[in-house]
């Protein structure tokens, strides 16, 4: 199994945080969060790792892995620079991590091992609980996650009108394997290039729902976190004061 982590955004609502580091070198705990999932890909069966770089892309060069250039990071959404890793999306089956999230090896394991040749992707079906950490109304930065029959995703990435609508939330974790690969971009050639360079990733996946993909849905139990803003930084390193089991075992 090999992992492609996408770290070529920059991160502007981190502020001075990134001023001078890509997203995904901010530090949580005393390390940063690239760190943190190299140790949760490899601790979850990964043996090898490659970075999507673009904003001072030289800064992974400390960590020897493979790396792939997103030259457009700056117009371009993830999606782009998920296709910037192709050839490794090609040869075998890989994890996909954002930059800007950490979690623990057990969900990698777990997502890794997703029955069947379809693409996957890991979700938090108790979301809600930290969300309310991270906002004052859960629902106001929520998408729709909706789950079919045989453990496949139905709806995603929509503006939810209630909870009822938000089964669980993406975390930014998923695996490809060649064939899926192969539909993901039979689909994304299909489009007009302005759209596919500015397509997000919960865009696609809505995308390929709709052209009749099976998308599998693996529920993560161990503790997770999104990090989008100093504030999410705070939430977590206090969770971390106060002994909390899930962030302790994942963070510690």
């Amino acid at each position: 199994m090999k992992a492609i982590v996408l770290a070529a955004g920059r991160g502007s609502r981190m502020r001075a945080l990134t001023e001078d580091r890509p997203k995904g070198l901010v530090e949580l705990a005393g390390r940063p969060l690239f760190e943190w999932q190299l140790r949760a890909l490899r601790g979850g069966g990964v043996e090898e790792v490659a970075v999507v770089r673009g904003y001072r892309g030289a800064a992974f060069d400390r960590y020897g892995l493979q790396t792939f250039e997103n030259p457009a990071w700056e117009s371009t959404n993830m999606v782009a620079s998920l296709r910037c890793a192709d050839p490794w999306l090609r040869q075998g089956p890989c994890i996909v991590s954002y930059s800007d999230i950490f979690y623990g090896a057990g969900s990698v394991a777990r997502l890794a091992a997703a029955p069947g040749d379809r693409l996957a992707i890991a979700y938090d079906p108790d979301w809600r609980a930290l969300w309310a950490r991270r906002f004052d109304d859960p629902l106001s930065d929520a998408e729709t996650f909706r789950l079919g029959g045989a453990g496949t995703v139905v709806e995603i990435g929509k503006k939810p009108r209630g909870y009822e609508e938000v089964e669980g939330q993406y975390m930014g974790l998923l695996r490809f394997t060649p064939s899926a690969w192969q539909r993901t971009t039979a689909l994304l050639d299909s489009l007009e290039p302005a759209v596919s360079q500015r397509l997000d990733m919960t865009g696609l996946l809505g995308r390929l729902i709709a052209a009749g993909a099976e998308i599998g849905a693996v529920a993560i139990a161990e503790a997770w976190g999104e990090v989008d803003s100093e504030t999410d930084l705070a939430v977590y390193e206090a969770a971390l004061r106060a002994g909390e089991p899930g962030f302790s075992a994942v963070l510690g």
